[in-house]
């Protein structure tokens, strides 16, 4: 038997955006799963899922929101620097993104769903997680570039 659940589906977050702020504005929490592979390994895409809330009014370091870029693509990703603006990097990623604004954030992870366990972004685990991540983005980056010239010398 089959189900006409949206929660079935794979449809485009541009499609299901409007539902989103609508929720949000009205300070409810939504849940989808995010596409893209930028935030591996915290999420893996299609098969986990993120709880979105409505922003506060200033993000901290380490926050994970969900924000719109000026081209409109939707991101999901950390905060790694808080100033007038936000720099913001998946985790895995090495390139920073500079300057997200805070009129661009719709939306913050306030908990995760990975398999069958949900993890509060308030978590002692999540925060360390965090921290090692950031911590490791150098020496994580250089053993990244070293298996590629062992793969070309390989080959």
């Amino acid at each position: 038997m089959a189900t006409d659940s949206l929660r079935e589906r794979d449809v485009p977050l541009n499609t299901l955006m409007p539902l989103i702020r609508e929720e949000l504005s009205a300070g409810k929490s939504v849940r989808f799963s995010p596409r893209g592979v930028s935030m591996l390994p915290m999420l893996r895409p299609g098969v986990d899922t993120v709880t979105i809330s409505p922003p506060p009014e200033k993000l901290k370091k380490y926050d994970l929101p969900l924000y719109r870029r000026d081209n409109g693509k939707y991101i999901l990703h950390r905060v790694i620097g808080v100033g007038e603006t936000y720099i913001c990097l998946g985790d895995n990623q090495f390139g920073k993104e500079y300057g997200v604004r805070h009129d661009q954030i719709i939306g913050l992870v306030t908990e995760f769903t990975r398999g069958k366990k949900t993890i509060s972004v308030t978590a002692w685990q999540y925060r360390l997680y965090c921290r090692f991540w950031a911590f490791t983005r150098f020496p994580r980056r250089c053993l990244r570039k070293a298996e590629s010239v062992l793969r070309g010398w390989i080959k």
